[in-house]
């Protein structure tokens, strides 16, 4: 918890980014009967019966310093899934950086190790040269910003059915380009001093004789 404090108190360098990352999963549910229109004193309504039509994963990246955030829609979330959407990162979203600085939860393909299973060494060392890994402790994947972003994600654009994966990408293209209009630093002020007091209670008793 202190580790990706610390990190959230370093200053901006754009050399240097801080990234979070995070992902969740969206099933994909069609209308068995088309939807009744709204109307003058009625808002849309929805027949209760749906048909299930499979699960598409969203990784979501966001850099706090300067309010850029992005998210891909894809079929899985696997390990050679996670080192493509790391390879994105480095190659195509920050090309010009030497290192970038990346916040995650500690599920296992969230590793450097999963680069090794998508591509020849070669290419998986310079991936992995690139990234600065540093993990959220179990029980505390609040500490990432990237979860955050997802909930506000899942509220203003998955909180509906949506039938397929190209309708689930229209929708998180227009919610990106909303976001990007009206683009903003996170604050976060939630530092290792408030831990130390706030969560006192897991931090261990020593006893001095």
């Amino acid at each position: 918890m202190e580790d990706v404090l610390d990190v959230y108190r370093r200053p901006y360098d754009a050399g240097v980014p801080v990234i979070c990352m995070d992902e969740t999963s969206k099933q994909l549910l069609g209308d068995i009967r088309a939807p009744l229109p709204p109307e003058p004193g009625h808002p849309e309504r929805v027949d209760s019966e749906y048909e299930r039509r499979g699960v598409a994963n969203l990784f979501l990246w966001c850099e706090p310093l300067s309010g850029r955030c992005e998210v891909s829609v894809t079929e899985r979330r696997t390990r050679v899934d996670w080192a493509q959407w790391a390879r994105d990162l480095v190659d195509e979203s920050y090309p010009e950086a030497s290192r970038i600085v990346l916040v995650s939860d500690n599920l296992n393909v969230h590793s450097l190790t999963s680069l090794y299973e998508a591509f020849a060494p070669a290419e998986a060392k310079r991936i992995a040269d690139r990234l600065e890994m540093h993990y959220t402790p179990k029980h505390g994947s609040w500490l990432n910003i990237a979860e955050i972003e997802l909930s506000v994600l899942s509220r203003q654009c998955l909180d509906r059915r949506i039938p397929d994966r190209k309708g689930l990408e229209r929708e998180v293209a227009a919610w990106q380009f909303h976001r990007a209009t009206n683009l903003r630093a996170i604050d976060w002020r939630f530092t290792t001093e408030d831990a130390r007091i706030k969560l006192k209670r897991l931090y261990p008793t020593i006893v001095v004789s």
